[in-house]
């Protein structure tokens, strides 16, 4: 992969400005330009990636969301796991898990957190994504482009799913020593879903922004 520097520029104003791009590490802002297959561009002042020739991660971009969701409706409606001690054998889903941390009141201000945290952020930039992105590969500008891009941005920091699955099979390797342990298949696909997203969170949302224009 190349670097590409471009150069500096003051901020621009009417259809100019959806043409500039500020880098996220020391608030320099530059003037986009176009990209070779490969290449990258870079903040002249700190060296921060800017963005990235970005056009065979938007075309897979849509196949990715798609995925993501049936993944995880699978992880939300099947059980995560299912535990034997002593003959009772109980099993829980993601939300059944999020309503024992409510029922327990040491737990009742983290229930909403998790809530939050591991399925209506990561839910919400999904359908956002599919809001951009349907209309875009009809050749059509989708409805509020420019406040949705943003929001995704916003929340995508908030969306922990990696987290809370890693707290789940470290609870589950503690357990294995006293219970007998029998993997649900939502956290196959919760495995499965930490995968697709972190390939679907590489792609910058700020990127769609130079698809914007020839749509208009």
């Amino acid at each position: 992969m190349t670097n590409h520097d471009i150069t500096r520029n003051a901020p621009a104003s009417g259809a100019d400005r959806q043409h500039l791009i500020a880098c996220e590490y020391c608030d320099a802002v530059y003037q986009r330009t176009g990209l070779a297959e490969g290449e990258r561009a870079q903040c002249r002042r700190c060296g921060g990636t800017l963005y990235r020739e970005s056009t065979r991660a938007y075309q897979r971009l849509l196949p990715l969301v798609v995925t993501a969701l049936i993944l995880f409706l699978v992880s939300n409606i099947f059980p995560i796991v299912e535990m034997d001690l002593k003959g009772i054998r109980t099993q829980t889903t993601l939300w059944g898990a999020v309503q024992a941390l409510y029922a327990d009141r040491d737990m009742a201000l983290v229930a909403p957190l998790v809530f939050a945290t591991t399925i209506l952020l990561p839910l919400a930039e999904m359908l956002m994504m599919l809001h951009l992105l349907v209309p875009m590969a009809r050749r059509r500008l989708p409805a509020g482009f420019e406040y949705v891009v943003r929001y995704i941005r916003r929340t995508r920091p908030w969306g922990m799913i990696e987290v809370y699955l890693l707290g789940v099979v470290v609870t589950l390797v503690k357990l294995s020593s006293i219970a007998d342990i029998l993997p649900g298949q939502a956290l196959w696909s919760f495995s499965a879903l930490v995968i697709v997203l972190a390939v679907m969170l590489s792609f910058d949302p700020r990127d769609l922004w130079q698809y914007r224009e020839p749509l208009r």
